[in-house]
């Protein structure tokens, strides 16, 4: 384990260590719809061949960097499942506890979900695309109650409250039902288990960046997380932000992460 990541202190003279929080978010492999460049949101598509090999090469970057997670976390989406599985069995932690919620399920993308990206930024404008892609407060239009599509009308969440299921949602929407999630259970968390792995989606992960960063809506805008890189942050033990760095070297992280950026334009 890299010894920066756990700066030295004073207590009555006497050098200590810190014990920091290693919280590793993890978006999910590319996905079938990735591949296809279409808005996914909780339609349940599985990973792609490529998002098979992103997830095994994350679990491995865990690996080469000596953080085997003590505890993980997960959306009920299958794409991040299989991905935080297959990131475990690479890095040699399928014995760890893991908790499955639909609080980090991605941003739902409502009746926009299925149709190709950049077939609409050409309908729409790429500037409208972005707004319902990135958007802080902006829906996109939502889904009918009665549409088979609609998260009530799905049995993976029947054990949720009816009035919590959206037919859309805005990023802020995502985070304000994140957050109790991160708040009662991954934070407390962080009192027994000191590396954490969170497996999730662009919007539900980019929610927890702005939380932890205190990023304002224009920055959140602005910030692309790209798929099955391990993205490590030190935080106090309290949950507080100290530093943030993706397990990655910086050339091929960029190339990722303009794909990430220009998803939404017209080709």
């Amino acid at each position: 384990m890299d010894k920066n990541l756990r700066p030295l202190c004073y207590y009555k003279g006497k050098k200590t260590e810190q014990m920091n929080i290693q919280c590793i978010l993890l978006r999910h492999g590319q996905s079938a719809w990735n591949k296809e460049n279409r808005f996914t949101g909780w339609e349940d598509v599985p990973l792609s061949s490529t998002g098979i090999e992103e997830a095994k090469m994350a679990g491995q970057l865990l690996k080469e960097h000596g953080m085997v997670p003590e505890i993980a976390f997960s959306s009920y989406l299958q794409r991040a499942i299989k991905t935080l599985w297959l990131a475990l069995e690479e890095c040699g932690g399928m014995h760890i506890p893991v908790e499955k919620t639909w609080r980090l399920n991605e941003k739902h993308y409502g009746a926009l979900q299925g149709l190709n990206k950049a077939e609409t930024a050409a309908k729409y404008g790429e500037d409208q695309v972005l707004l319902w892609r990135r958007g802080y407060a902006v829906r996109p239009p939502e889904l009918e109650a009665n549409d088979l599509r609609h998260p009530r009308n799905q049995t993976k969440y029947q054990s949720v409250e009816r009035s919590e299921l959206p037919g859309t949602e805005s990023l802020a929407d995502t985070v304000q039902r994140m957050l109790p999630f991160w708040n009662s259970t991954i934070v407390p968390s962080f009192k027994r288990h000191k590396t954490v792995l969170i497996a999730a989606h662009g919007n539900s992960l980019r929610g927890i960046v702005q939380h932890l960063k205190g990023l304002n809506e224009e920055e959140i805008l602005a910030l692309n997380i790209p798929t099955g890189i391990p993205y490590l942050f030190e935080l106090s033990p309290e949950g507080h932000y100290i530093s943030d760095r993706y397990l990655m070297e910086e050339d091929e992280l960029n190339r990722r992460l303009e794909e990430v950026k220009n998803q939404g334009k017209a080709h």
